[in-house]
């Protein structure tokens, strides 16, 4: 993919269907119950119909899509796992043996791993190779990748969209597997929130007080070296950025260009969302946060998005985990608006809620 063409793609990307959320309203407030009693459910639903340009969306088939990639800055102690882990957990997922995948099994939904940077050969044919190069280059020392990889890593995210697409995905998770890569996000959420590293910057899997002082010393020492532009999202990417980030940002990007819902993981994730809104404001409509991540930086990412997570679990696994879990939810939303009976359906007057639609102010229980 080039950059004019990235461009094209960016331009054939349109928001929500206004129409069919204006429809799926006027639904809700048919529905037998008081006005707003099923409170966010009706805004996920009304919103999977602007998605979808249905009044009652389904989310029945469902998939997670994980990118797996290495960070030559682990080089720099900034992680208390070795990178050989990377490897191992994107096979172990597609055997169904990793906390995302268990859940997903669980749950009857479709698992997709996805190589486009791990440091090794990867002889495991369930692992879809799109490879751009073995791992990112050290940040802390050189650029993580030319700005011509980060297009060819955003390209492989646009292909699992529009591959899930074609599968009949409803809708679609997006998450990572990548050791060090709680850095290379805090380095991008550093540069596009115009924040302190301070303000980003977790202790991922699990770092020592000494680990933890010094992955923010390489976080500094990394941006200053590099000045990324933050109006540039490429740039960004491609100077402190990972080969997984950058492919989230295209399915992201691809999810919308599409018309498919997308969840939106933990901290990793959120910033690729981030990125992707950064490149296209239109994309904001198609994303549903999972959960809140209890990883530092996830906070001002979302805040940032605008948008609120549905779930407070302080859950930090990674890898897409709150995904299935935000499936069930908006599978629920959806049936509701798809099955609850209307006020003449269930043979209800529903006179005495016009205090309530008029603006009133006080508290009905039950129907």
């Amino acid at each position: 993919m080039t950059e004019q063409e990235l461009k094209t793609y960016l331009a054939a990307i349109r928001g929500a269907d206004e129409a069919a959320m204006a429809a799926a309203r006027r639904r809700q407030a048919a529905l037998a119950k008081p006005p707003g009693s099923l409170g966010k459910l009706e805004d996920m639903a009304v919103r999977m119909a602007g998605v979808t340009g249905r009044v009652c969306p389904t989310v029945k088939k469902c998939r997670v899509a994980v990118f797996a990639a290495d960070n030559g800055v682990v080089a720099e102690g900034v992680s208390c796992a070795p990178q050989s882990v990377t490897l191992q957990q994107a096979v172990n997922m597609t055997r169904r043996k990793t906390g995302m995948s268990a859940l997903a099994q669980t749950f009857g939904d479709d698992v997709s791993v996805i190589d486009v940077g791990i440091n090794a050969d990867v002889n495991c044919p369930a692992v879809l190779d799109r490879k751009v190069r073995r791992g990112t280059g050290n940040m802390a020392v050189e650029p993580a990748m030319t700005r011509a990889e980060a297009l060819q890593a955003l390209a492989a995210g646009m292909e699992a969209a529009a591959r899930a697409k074609a599968d009949g995905i409803e809708l679609l998770g997006v998450g990572e597997m990548g050791i060090g890569n709680t850095t290379t996000s805090a380095a991008v959420l550093a540069v596009l929130l115009d924040a302190e590293v301070d303000a980003v910057t977790g202790r991922g899997g699990g770092l020592t007080d000494e680990g933890f002082a010094r992955k923010k010393q390489v976080l500094r020492r990394a941006l200053a070296l590099h000045q990324p532009d933050k109006n540039d999202v490429l740039d960004v990417l491609s100077k402190v950025g990972g080969l997984d980030i950058a492919a989230m940002t295209g399915a992201f990007l691809g999810c919308a260009h599409e018309r498919l819902g997308a969840a939106v993981d933990g901290y990793i994730s959120v910033t690729a969302a981030l990125c992707a809104v950064r490149l296209c404001p239109a994309v904001k409509d198609y994303l549903f946060l999972s959960h809140q991540s209890y990883e530092l930086g996830y906070r001002l990412a979302a805040e940032a998005l605008e948008l609120t997570p549905c779930l407070a679990l302080d859950m930090r696994l990674g890898e897409g985990s709150g995904c299935p879990l935000l499936f069930r939810v908006m599978e629920g939303a959806c049936g509701v608006m798809a099955n609850m009976a209307t006020f003449p359906e269930a043979a209800i007057e529903d006179d005495y809620l016009a205090p309530i639609r008029s603006g009133d102010s006080f508290t009905v229980e039950g129907v």
